[in-house]
């Protein structure tokens, strides 16, 4: 397969596809005329790298999580521990983003939005309290 077909397949753009190999996260052959030639392992290999980047893994864990994958001798608390911390990481995301919203919706609360110029919402992010 050609990196076209392979984009095709996975749903990666090519250009994905080119910098996971950059990476070294993917290692597709090359014919005699330099043409990447991708093999049924290289599209493996890429869907699984295209939905832990869909869950938001960096490519640091993916490159963890793909050489557990390969590992037959792993542990799977391994892989737990590697899920486990990205799901905190995930957590503290949506805590921060509720924080955020209460933040914002007491400012927009507290602005009267009429012709006056006064905005609490100005003021919070001038610094001003």
């Amino acid at each position: 397969m050609n990196i076209g077909d392979v984009a095709t397949r996975t749903g990666l753009p090519a250009k994905t596809i080119r910098y996971y190999e950059e990476i070294d996260l993917i290692k597709p052959l090359r014919d005699d005329n330099g043409y990447r030639v991708f093999r049924a392992q290289d599209l493996h290999k890429l869907n699984f790298l295209g939905r832990a980047r869909a869950l938001g893994f960096t490519i640091e864990d993916c490159r963890t999580l793909l050489a557990l994958y390969e590992d037959e001798t792993r542990a799977s608390a391994d892989v737990k521990h590697v899920a486990r911390d990205h799901l905190a990481q995930i957590d503290a995301k949506i805590a921060d983003l509720k924080a955020m919203r209460d933040t914002l919706g007491h400012l927009i609360d507290a602005c009267a939005g009429d012709d006056r110029p006064d905005c609490p919402i100005l003021q919070d992010l001038g610094g001003k309290s």
